[in-house]
């Protein structure tokens, strides 16, 4: 693997820090996604970089709102955690592919490694160890840059931020957030998604994964999360979801099968 190859050189050559530089990629809605790029040392880290599984020719960074919103994920600890670069093809990780790596403070570094694709049994990318400087100042500047940012979106990241805190309401009704969903492609309305039930540590139990779709207004975007948020928590969400996906035999959990197609709402 060419790229590969040409990290494991440059880390043998010289000893100084590795360089990160983050780039928002924003196409054209028709065009293609909002997705964050890690330059390291000049390269694109994921350009030249096969994913695992099959059906997908080529990694997709993910999305500004998850890698450098809410808690900022890219920020490294003393605690080691992981954190998802990249997904491919259909978006199943196990079927396509998906790209992590842990990311550790280590004094006056920052450490990328323990690389992993659940598609492949190997990566094969090296460790990378940047200056904590250069890291959190890169970092907190790409997350500053909010021009890929659409209303919708903004709706999306206000609610999914509202709802994750409720969690009171979410184990009233065993339910999970799985994320808020917006698309530039459908500025004009955004997707509630809910596993049910909360503990899936079972992987032969049944389980749903349910779907609320919420017009949008030309209300603020604040004044439309904190009324979405309140109309949700009001009740039990998934007496006006609808069922989305699940196990096959989902139909023991009271709901009906098959599920309907969010895209074909």
């Amino acid at each position: 693997m060419a790229l590969t190859t040409r990290f494991h050189d440059h880390r043998l050559m010289i000893t100084s820090p590795d360089h990160l530089r983050l780039t928002i990629v924003c196409p054209p809605p028709a065009e293609g996604v909002v997705q964050v790029r890690p330059i390291v040392n000049g390269q694109d880290l994921l350009d030249a970089m096969v994913p695992g599984g099959v059906g997908a020719a080529s990694y997709q960074g993910v999305g500004p709102r998850y890698l450098l919103g809410q808690g900022v994920p890219l920020l490294a600890a003393s605690t080691p955690h992981e954190v998802r670069l990249a997904l491919s093809g259909c978006g199943v990780e196990e079927c396509c592919g998906a790209l992590y790596v842990t990311v550790t403070r280590s004094g006056d570094q920052v450490v990328w490694a323990g690389w992993r694709d659940p598609g492949r049994q190997e990566v094969g990318l090296p460790e990378l160890r940047f200056s904590a400087a250069q890291y959190e100042a890169e970092v907190l500047r790409a997350g500053m840059d909010r021009g890929w940012e659409w209303p919708g979106g903004v709706v999306a990241e206000l609610l999914e931020t509202g709802l994750r805190k409720r969690e009171d309401w979410l184990r009233g009704w065993d339910c999970e957030v799985e994320g808020v969903w917006a698309s530039r492609h459908d500025p004009d309305r955004i997707h509630v998604v809910l596993w049910h039930p909360r503990d899936r540590a079972d992987a032969n139990a049944s389980w749903l994964q349910f779907g609320i779709t919420l017009p949008l207004s030309a209300e603020a975007p604040s004044t439309q999360a904190e009324r979405f948020e309140a109309q949700l928590t009001a009740g039990d969400p998934r007496a006006t979801a609808e069922v989305w996906g699940g196990s096959h035999d989902a139909e023991q959990l009271g709901y009906p099968w098959p599920p309907v197609d969010p895209l074909s709402i």
